[in-house]
């Protein structure tokens, strides 16, 4: 546990790449999943069926396997990625966060999906008798109403993205579980730092958590 002490600024420097990841594969994981959710409640029959088969195959596979194909996978095509060295971003964070916004943008699809279908279906029919598009009934009249009465869910999708960062360690991304065991396997596998760690890993879930309380009262209270 003194070893991380000594070097504390090395353990606020991995967590800063864990919020890194989650930041970066949260937002891109709200874009996607606000699309997929959009196309499996839309008009065109192909669309949703193609939306509803990503989400099946996505969800009911493991994490590693997308990590596996992001990391391996894609090289194997030509397909690769670039670090950035001005801001010290290696190019396994994007991989990383390519990964991660795949998996998780499935599960935040069905969270929205579930409140797209808690809104009144009057909503969505008095918007088309007005002449709006199913384009703008969504981003004007549904998705609005939906965000609202998905914010319990998605903050339940968001706290396992965050843990779900750690498996990014596996494949060389150094974020705060990296450096938890670069710190084990200096101390002998103390104990304490594992907890340390584990600490830094609840006070995110709890900012995380503390946040999205903070916005279902704001909504509810813009409702009342």
């Amino acid at each position: 546990m003194n070893l991380v002490f000594e070097h504390f600024d090395l353990y606020l420097k991995a967590f800063g790449w864990t919020l890194w990841l989650f930041l970066a594969s949260a937002v891109a994981s709200l874009v996607v999943g606000t699309i997929i959710a959009a196309l499996r409640v839309g008009p065109v029959g192909t669309m949703r069926w193609a939306a509803a088969i990503y989400v099946a195959i996505v969800r009911n596979t493991p994490l590693v396997l997308w990590f596996i194909l992001i990391a391996q996978g894609l090289p194997m095509l030509g397909i690769t990625f670039r670090s950035v060295e001005k801001l010290h971003i290696d190019s396994y964070y994007f991989r990383a966060c390519l990964a991660l916004t795949l998996y998780t943008s499935t599960f935040v699809a069905e969270a929205i999906r579930s409140g797209i279908n808690a809104v009144p279906l009057g909503q969505a029919e008095s918007a088309r008798a007005i002449g709006l598009t199913f384009g703008g009934t969504m981003r004007h009249v549904i998705l609005p109403q939906a965000f609202r009465a998905s914010v319990p869910p998605l903050a339940s999708v968001l706290i396992a993205l965050l843990k779900n960062t750690s498996v990014a360690y596996v494949f060389g991304v150094y974020e705060a579980t990296t450096r938890m065991k670069y710190f084990q396997n200096i101390a002998a596998q103390d104990l304490g730092i594992f907890i340390l760690f584990a600490l830094g890993y609840v006070v995110l879930v709890e900012l995380v958590s503390a946040g999205a309380y903070a916005l279902e009262r704001r909504w509810k209270a813009a409702r009342a």
